[in-house]
């Protein structure tokens, strides 16, 4: 729950994220967990309308989420990714999961990067409720973009700190974009959200498939599992 400029819906990743994963179940069938947006936002905090919560309750909820999914029955939990903020925060999840041993595998996947060949875009400074987000959205929830007000604040980068690209420090977004708006929304159209959505969608599908295939990873955590219980009885 976050600003997507002054043009979108606070809960746009979740609107985009929701959309692909109910459109890769109909094709490719998949219980599909309602509305989750307890994700990772500290760097919007300074916005109205951001709802962040603490780093504790985000990986309990997460950790208490699958845990009780797997209780009714879902042994493999694809968590599809819509948001740029939770980049760090599931994976890092996803690993917690060799903390003790259990019944189900946690896949992640990643945010979805648009495949070249779509329609050529407009604008290269589009991190955040620019080109590509609103253009999506124009397929989703097109009722809730209101290109007419995307150039009521500016979405360009101020380029603030001058770091080395290996060194990262929290404060970077920021330093680029206080608005909490990376780039133009007023560039967005239907053409190249349709061709975002769609390619997204088949991403979906094809983790889905991957996951459902997948014989290894749960096995493959069993042994694990029993190995660490006497780690020197590993060969070394």
């Amino acid at each position: 729950m976050e600003k997507h400029g002054p043009h979108m819906p606070l809960g746009s990743d979740l609107f985009n994220a929701r959309y692909v994963a109910l459109a890769a179940a109909q094709t490719d069938f998949a219980v599909v967990f309602p509305e989750y947006y307890f994700g990772q936002i500290f760097e919007a905090r300074h916005e109205p309308g951001t709802i962040a919560y603490s780093t504790a309750l985000q990986l309990q909820l997460l950790q208490e989420t699958t845990d009780e999914m797997a209780r009714n029955g879902c042994k493999k939990v694809l968590i599809v990714n819509g948001h740029g903020g939770n980049e760090h925060l599931l994976p890092y999840f996803a690993q917690t999961q060799l903390e003790k041993q259990r019944d189900y595998v946690v896949y992640v996947l990643a945010l979805f990067d648009p495949p070249p060949g779509g329609p050529p875009k407009k604008t290269t400074n589009d991190m955040h409720a620019g080109e590509q987000e609103t253009s999506e959205m124009l397929i989703v929830r097109p009722d809730l973009v209101h290109a007419e007000r995307a150039n009521q604040e500016s979405g360009a980068d101020l380029a603030r700190l001058k770091l080395p690209d290996n060194v990262y420090t929290a404060i970077w977004w920021y330093a680029s974009f206080p608005f909490h708006y990376s780039g133009d929304g007023a560039t967005g159209r239907r053409e190249l959200g349709e061709y975002d959505m769609n390619a997204w969608t088949a991403a979906v599908q094809k983790a889905i498939r991957a996951v459902k295939a997948d014989k290894e990873s749960l096995r493959l955590q069993n042994e694990f599992f029993e190995k660490a219980k006497h780690p020197l009885d590993t060969p070394h």
